[in-house]
């Protein structure tokens, strides 16, 4: 999927969601960073992640998907906080983990189109973007064991790398 390129003057803005923010949207920021760093387009982008709900408001990522990002040298930066209903105007791009979260996002999109603007933000599954992986979403791991934190990694680095090539200034 080609997305066309936002305007020059600014940097593209992308949000990645998830139910708790803590493991998947946070991992997909970070690993989106960790791309970003390694192509040199960090001034190009700006990268945020939420949460579809609030129980972890102010937390950083959870301990096991942080040390498996470290594993594979990805920092992640970023503390919890809840979607908002502006972040559908503020973001170009919207990446949801999963059918509940994509779901609960459009939801918020159709109710908020009485305001002055609609929702200005593309909302789409981090998965279309997967290039060597097939896989409808981004698995939950947070009740399972370690290699369900990997799992995730992988599935996150394929999308976003494919999703930084779809982005990408030409």
């Amino acid at each position: 999927m080609r997305l066309p390129p936002r305007s020059p003057r600014r940097p593209t803005r992308l949000l990645f969601v998830c139910l708790g923010n803590i493991c998947r949207s946070p991992a997909a920021e970070g690993v989106f960073l960790h791309h970003l760093a390694g192509a040199d387009l960090g001034h190009v982008f700006e990268v945020d992640s939420a949460g579809t709900g609030g129980w972890h408001v102010g937390q950083p990522a959870d301990p096991r998907m942080r040390a498996a990002a470290e594993r594979r040298g990805i920092h992640l930066p970023s503390r919890a906080r809840r979607l908002e209903v502006d972040d559908l105007h503020n973001f170009d791009h919207i990446l949801t983990m999963d059918a509940d979260n994509l779901g609960a996002v459009q939801n918020m999109a159709r109710q908020n189109l009485s305001r002055q603007t609609r929702p200005t933000a593309t909302i789409t599954p981090i998965t279309d973007y997967c290039q060597r992986f097939t896989a409808a979403e981004i698995p939950d791991p947070y009740y399972g064991g370690p290699q369900g934190f990997d799992h995730v990694l992988d599935l996150l680095e394929d999308a976003c790398a494919g999703l930084l090539d779809s982005l990408r200034p030409r």
